[in-house]
């Protein structure tokens, strides 16, 4: 049981960290890219991305003399203009995520939390499965609760969506396991 716990673990673990690693180099991928497409724009036609910029902020309220100044100031600047229209036309964040960072949080957090239902059985506890099922419950309502902090989700609401979609994937685990112990056993 520990055994294939571990390996589970581990093999997961690597798993989810090579996805958030690859999926965090798509994402700067995509970001260099349209970077490069707006550079090329302010090279062939400055006057229609200063219009861009004029209509942008025209939207959030600034107008005469207020928004010329703010176009001028942005304009003034290659760099601050091209990161200006990512994130107001694009809607990019202004800072790019490390892929090694991603990848290296998203396996520890795999890692700690994955140790959970395993800790009952290190220890030889009695009454192991039922300790790891309650044990691991907890751990996802409170991975839900926390996650609430990024979304509009209050805390309970997420900490029960996480709890219900966790518990599902155990149960369809359990499932399968059950399942082919029948046909091998």
């Amino acid at each position: 049981m520990l055994i294939l716990g571990f390996a589970n673990l581990a093999a997961d673990g690597f798993s989810m960290a090579a996805s958030n690693y690859l999926g965090t180099r798509a994402e700067i991928d995509d970001y260099r890219r349209i970077e490069a497409i707006e550079h090329r724009h302010i090279e062939l036609a400055p006057e229609g991305e200063r219009d861009e910029i004029r209509h942008i902020y025209r939207e959030k309220g600034f107008g005469g003399e207020e928004l010329e100044k703010a176009v001028e100031l942005i304009t003034s600047d290659k760099d601050r203009w091209v990161k200006t229209m990512l994130a107001e036309e694009y809607g990019l964040p202004s800072e790019i995520r490390s892929p090694w960072m991603a990848a290296g949080c998203t396996f520890s957090a795999f890692i700690v939390c994955g140790l959970v239902p395993l800790v009952p059985y290190l220890f030889g506890m009695a009454a192991s499965f039922l300790i790891a099922c309650v044990a691991t419950g907890v751990t996802f309502f409170l991975i839900g609760s926390f996650k609430s902090r990024w979304s509009t989700a209050s805390w309970y609401r997420s900490g029960l969506e996480t709890l219900f979609v966790g518990a599902l994937a155990a149960g369809i685990a359990y499932g399968v396991g059950v399942l082919l112990k029948g046909i091998a056993g």
